[in-house]
C-alpha cells in the first residue's frame, strides 16, 4: 500500500471513530505533512481520495471538512429499477451510457447470462454517478428476440419504464448472487474506487411472467456508498 493510501485509511477511521466529527475541519495540508512526515503532494493525494469517497468537501479559503457521509439502502430482495431507487431515496444521480452493442451468446457468456448459446443480446453499459461519484458499473444483457429495439435515450432513463409501458412486458422474478469481487480493469477506469480493491457484485437473471428469462445485469458496487439490506420474516411452526 502507498503511503497516501495509508493515510487516507487513517483518516478514514479517524472520521469513522469522530476523532474528526461532520462539520469538523481536518489539519491544515502543512499541519497534515508534519504529522504524517509526509510531502504535501502526498497529503493532497489522501485527501482528494477521502473527497471521492464522499467523507470529507473543500472549502475555498477554509479548508477540508468533513461531511456527512450516507449509504443507501440497497433492498437485494426487492425487485427494483436503479431509477426507482433515485427516485425513492431522492438520490443526486446521473446516469453515464458508456456504450450499447449486440453480442452472439458464446458458451462462456451463456454460463455466466444463462442465455442460449448462439442467442442474440444486448448489451447495455452504464455508469451510475451518485453525489458526484462514480458509485455503480451497471451491466445489462437483454435478449433481442423479447427487445427487438433500445436507444441511448431509454437506457439513460429507465429500461424497466420502458420495457413494463411501451413493451409490455409482464416482468415477475429474479435470481440474484451477490460476491465481494475483486476490482478489474473496467471497474479501475469507471467507478471512483480510491484504494479500494473490491466492489460489491450483484448478479441478476430477470424473467417474466412466462418464467422467459429476458434479461441478465451485473451490477458492480462501490463498498461504502450501499449498505444492501434483505427482509425475513420467521415461518410459523
Amino acid at each position: 500500500m502507498k503511503k497516501y493510501e495509508r493515510i487516507f485509511k487513517d483518516l478514514e477511521e479517524k472520521i469513522s471513530k469522530e476523532i474528526y466529527a461532520i462539520d469538523d475541519f481536518l489539519p491544515t495540508e502543512i499541519e497534515l505533512s508534519q504529522e504524517y512526515q509526509a510531502s504535501r503532494d502526498t497529503i493532497r493525494k489522501a485527501l482528494t481520495l477521502l473527497a471521492k469517497a464522499g467523507l470529507v468537501q473543500k472549502q475555498q479559503g477554509r479548508g477540508t471538512q468533513v461531511i456527512k457521509h450516507h449509504q443507501i439502502l440497497f433492498p437485494i430482495s426487492e425487485l427494483t429499477s436503479y431509477q426507482e431507487l433515485v427516485s425513492y431515496f431522492n438520490m443526486n444521480s446521473k446516469t453515464n451510457v458508456i456504450a450499447i452493442d449486440k453480442l452472439i451468446i458464446d458458451e462462456k457468456m451463456a454460463k455466466l447470462t444463462g442465455f442460449p448459446v448462439n442467442s442474440l443480446v444486448w448489451r447495455i453499459t452504464r455508469q451510475r454517478v451518485v453525489d458526484g461519484v462514480a458509485s455503480v458499473l451497471d451491466i445489462d444483457y437483454l435478449s433481442k428476440t423479447i427487445v427487438p429495439k433500445i436507444s441511448r435515450e431509454i437506457a439513460e432513463k429507465s429500461l424497466y419504464e420502458y420495457l413494463e409501458k411501451e413493451l409490455k412486458l409482464a416482468i415477475d422474478f429474479a435470481l440474484k448472487e451477490v460476491t465481494i469481487d475483486q476490482v478489474n480493469d473496467k471497474d479501475k477506469i469507471l467507478l471512483d474506487l480510491g484504494s479500494d480493491r473490491h466492489v460489491v457484485s450483484v448478479k441478476s437473471k430477470v424473467y417474466l411472467s412466462s418464467n422467459e428469462q429476458f434479461q441478465f445485469t451485473e451490477s458492480r458496487h462501490k463498498l461504502e456508498k450501499f449498505k444492501f439490506v434483505d427482509f425475513a420474516r420467521r415461518k410459523p411452526k
